[in-house]
């Protein structure tokens, strides 16, 4: 068992004046939302309890000055980061877990992860806790859980920050490596493209906004999905149990199905999830594969590419920095297509919905719009009236798609190699939430649901059935790509 600390570590040389919020930290915490990231490592052997201390005190703590601050009100009310004390005690935890026959503890585990993203984080202290889960599951001899308050950062920051506290296996002198990026078709110069054929994208550009911001306005405010087996539609819905369930795909696969469907692997990836959440609605009920359904797909607003990987917190701090520290994102409003036997026979038609459908929306400039409507809310309303707004973006659509990049070599935390890791979203009023993130060659999918609304082993068991059939659909066809 891991000793008390017995100290407090203060970051603090001299008396710092309060920094102010970023209007969307403010929007993420308020009494309308309140969102908490989960990042779970698992670890490939057991971690030596005198490590964890010096660990969060000369690693996670000096990463950000946030990390050591409290939310508090200034002078105008307007909510400022204050730095403070942190006592350590307060902010790691081990949980024990009763014996069991098998010696693994993945039900316990999973009813703590339950338990962890119910309960709030103290306002009184900085808005992070790290759980060391000292008890073996199937996948990882030990578990450690970071819980991050989403005002903090979104989570191409915190993926930036856990970075920091991890090192390459085979080599910690040798920084990581991360997939290559590829730019958005058509983002290239060049005087290929005629006039005639600029002025259409440019007309059907603004066509495209238009609709794309006029639906997003009407979907935040009066129009609601239908109740389904993916969306129960209560008021109150994320103060509700929450129960996470993963699965795992290989990358060379999806990238196989992305070559012969000639579009992008996030296009495959949300293919995959939404076919798989359609068959779960249809075998709730048959009527339901035809149900108005939305998904909010979210989107990293910074300016540079994520082919450039991440960049170090000191980078992401700088002043102008293109890849800043934040929460800079952006909500998509993508219909989940509905289900007919044409798409169950050929489940690559349904991909290739979404591709089109996710092009479609990425071509408007109804994002900037819908930021631009925050921004005016927050001066005119306050933040309170921002945030909720954004949560009945969440409320009236039926689930949200998250994903982040990670590393292509394996990582070690305090020389420990790390199996594995994913994280999940914890306070938005959905019944479902998707998350995923790749990892030395796989693509690790957690999906989040109401506990005792929706059936997680059977939700993961269709989404790896709509894999399969994909996959063995694209491994089926000719090898030319086929136009999308």
């Amino acid at each position: 068992m891991m000793k008390k600390s017995n100290m407090k570590y203060v970051d603090m040389e001299e008396q710092v004046p309060l920094e102010p919020m970023s209007p969307s930290a403010q929007y993420l915490k308020s009494s309308a939302l309140s969102l908490t990231i989960l990042a779970v490592l698992e670890l490939q052997h057991p971690m030596e309890d005198s490590v964890a201390i010096p660990l969060v005190k000369e690693v996670f703590l000096p990463i950000n000055p946030r990390f050591s601050s409290i939310m508090v009100a200034g002078e105008n009310g307007e909510k400022k980061w204050k730095r403070v004390e942190v006592n350590l005690d307060d902010h790691i935890h081990v949980p024990v877990f009763p014996a069991t026959e098998t010696g693994y503890h993945d039900e316990f585990f999973g009813e703590y992860l339950s338990r962890m993203a119910a309960e709030e984080l103290p306002p009184g202290r900085p808005l992070w806790e790290i759980h060391l889960v000292k008890h073996r599951t199937r996948s990882a001899a030990e578990s450690v859980v970071f819980k991050l308050h989403h005002s903090l950062g979104d989570g191409y920051s915190l993926m930036g920050a856990l970075l920091s506290c991890l090192q390459r296996l085979d080599d910690p002198s040798i920084p990581l490596t991360f997939p290559a990026g590829k730019s958005c078709v058509g983002g290239g110069g060049g005087g290929g493209c005629s006039v005639l054929r600029r002025a259409r994208g440019f007309f059907k550009r603004m066509v495209y906004t238009a609709s794309d911001f006029g639906w997003s306005v009407l979907k935040s405010s009066l129009i609601e999905d239908a109740e389904s087996p993916i969306r129960s539609g209560d008021d109150g819905v994320e103060f509700r149990p929450i129960v996470t369930s993963t699965t795992t795909f290989s990358i060379d696969q999806i990238k196989q199905i992305k070559t012969k469907l000639n579009v992008t692997i996030n296009d495959v990836v949300t293919g995959i999830i939404m076919l798989g959440t359609r068959l779960y609605m249809q075998k709730a009920s048959q009527i339901s594969s035809q149900a108005k359904s939305t998904a909010l797909v979210l989107l990293n607003t910074r300016a540079a590419a994520m082919g450039a990987g991440y960049k170090s917190v000191s980078e992401m701090v700088e002043p102008g920095s293109k890849m800043p520290w934040g929460n800079r994102f952006a909500f998509l409003h993508v219909p989940i297509p509905k289900l007919s036997d044409v798409e169950l026979h050929d489940p690559l038609i349904f991909v290739k919905k979404v591709h089109r459908t996710i092009k479609k929306r990425r071509n408007s400039a109804g994002i900037y719009l819908t930021g631009q409507l925050l921004d005016l809310i927050r001066k005119i309303k306050g933040p309170e009236s921002a945030s909720r707004y954004i949560h009945g973006t969440l409320k009236n659509t039926s689930m949200a798609i998250s994903n982040l990049i990670g590393p292509i070599e394996p990582m070690a935390l305090a020389n420990q190699p790390i199996n594995g890791l994913y994280f999940a979203v914890a306070g938005p009023p959905q019944s479902l939430s998707v998350t995923i993130v790749s990892y030395v060659g796989k693509l690790r999918i957690a999906m989040t649901v109401e506990k005792g609304f929706m059936d997680p082993n059977k939700l993961k068991s269709c989404v790896e059935y709509a894999f399969e059939t994909i996959y063995k659909a694209a491994l089926q066809t000719s090898d030319a790509p086929t136009k999308s």
